[in-house]
């Protein structure tokens, strides 16, 4: 695809397979195709490893972090399952919201969580809403133990970050699909690898080898889910499309009849 910015004309010039589109530069098209530029150029710059959550560092795109934001406050889960720890930014953002909303807790799984980062989620000011299991997000025995965490009635939201493979993000999904409430999420992130296949951190294999191939296989066999981004509470532009690096993220399950 080829993008021409023309800020003295005004006009953007969009030219790819689909043919050649000229759109008025300050529009939502335009902007619309920025962005897609943007996130790419952005994800290849490590854009996202320049933010922190009350001390810990995210790994996150703070769209995608507003976003979720919104959809915890009307869930109002009281588990908050995430796979994939890292330094342990997602899970402090996640407890910071259960305890502004004074319910919810968090509980973050992750193959191997590294001693300082570990210790210095052990020591942080939000860890008692927070509960660490260490192990194969997928194991058997790993599952179970998360799935001990709910109680029952109560209702949960999982976001999986961890391994981002099809085979891996699949596998996921089926072993924690169920785990998801009614009117509730599976969140699967970072399906933007899809788009990153020909970027210099990207990898070629990355253009099938990704969270959003996963995430159409598993939707085939599960008509429980809808593949649906939530609305937008709050909205007074012209935009509709979201800057993410969580294309088809949002699965939510459909209330049983």
């Amino acid at each position: 695809m080829k993008l021409i910015i023309d800020t003295e004309s005004g006009e953007i010039v969009e030219e790819s397979t689909a043919g050649k589109h000229t759109f008025a530069l300050y529009s939502k098209e335009s902007f619309e195709a920025i962005s897609r530029i943007w996130l790419k150029v952005g994800w290849n710059q490590k854009f996202v490893y320049t933010f922190s959550w009350m001390g810990r560092p995210i790994i996150q795109l703070p769209e995608d972090m507003v976003r979720i934001q919104e959809v915890i406050y009307r869930v109002q889960p009281d588990v908050i399952i995430e796979t994939g720890v890292a330094h342990g930014g997602s899970l402090v953002f996640y407890a910071s919201l259960c305890k502004a909303m004074d319910r919810g807790r968090v509980v973050g799984v992750d193959v191997e969580i590294r001693a300082p980062n570990r210790r210095a989620i052990e020591e942080h000011a939000l860890f008692p809403l927070i509960t660490l299991i260490e192990g194969n997000s997928v194991a058997p025995e790993i599952v179970s133990e998360v799935r001990s965490q709910i109680k029952p009635g109560e209702t949960a939201l999982v976001i999986l970050d961890s391994n981002h493979s099809k085979q891996h993000v699949l596998a996921e999904m089926e072993a924690y699909h169920e785990m998801v409430t009614p009117g509730s999420y599976l969140v699967v992130t970072d399906g933007i690898m899809i788009d990153l296949d020909d970027v210099p951190r990207g990898n070629p294999d990355w253009s099938w080898d990704n969270p959003v191939s996963a995430v159409d296989s598993f939707a085939k066999e599960h008509q429980e889910f809808v593949v649906e981004s939530p609305s937008w509470p709050f909205n007074e532009s012209q935009l509709s499309e979201e800057v993410t690096h969580w294309p088809s993220a949002w699965l939510r399950k459909l209330a049983v009849d």
